[in-house]
């Protein structure tokens, strides 16, 4: 079973938790791996020793932009900005 997500690692991250985050890349959840391992065991119940293999290859790679501490949130771009197209009614 092949799974993509995004790995990001930012030692200057303000808070410890985001230093290093996996996410999927579409939904932006961080995954459940004990969720992935039981669907590749199957539905019975029951205590199980497993050995799990991962293998990583980067597909891309994006640098992290740095944080401007001298713009406040009031100065941040205004996401209505961004046009909005309005629903069409046949």
């Amino acid at each position: 079973m092949t799974k993509h997500y995004i790995l990001r690692l930012d030692p200057n991250a303000h808070y410890e938790w985001d230093r290093c985050t996996l996410r999927d890349p579409i939904t932006a959840e961080h995954p459940a791996l004990a969720d992935l391992v039981a669907n590749a065991i199957g539905e019975e119940s029951g205590s199980y020793l497993v050995s799990v293999h991962v293998e990583v290859n980067v597909l891309e790679s994006a640098a992290i932009a740095p944080v401007n501490p001298s713009l406040s949130v009031a100065e941040a771009p205004n996401r209505s900005t961004v046009p909005h197209f309005a629903e069409l009614v046949a």
